[in-house]
């Protein structure tokens, strides 16, 4: 694991509910971008800390919730 990552915590896509609004890639361009076919492509699981509140704006944004903050246990 890189020093860098915020240790217990998982970025997940749904990527069946995607709707390709593109929020997601709008709001955390370091995390997310849009394939070809306009559904979120996942950087990174495992985000930096000092991108994890980006990840929570997107999750946010996302109008399907298709965006999951997971927290594992320690």
């Amino acid at each position: 694991m890189s020093a860098a990552a915020e240790p217990g915590r998982l970025l997940r896509v749904d990527h069946a509910a995607c709707c390709r609004s593109g929020a997601c890639s709008l709001v955390a361009p370091d995390l997310f971008d849009q394939g070809d076919d306009g559904k979120v492509l996942l950087k990174t699981a495992r985000p930096p800390a000092h991108l994890w509140e980006a990840a929570e704006e997107a999750a946010d944004y996302c109008p399907v919730s298709a965006i999951e903050l997971e927290t594992l246990p320690e």
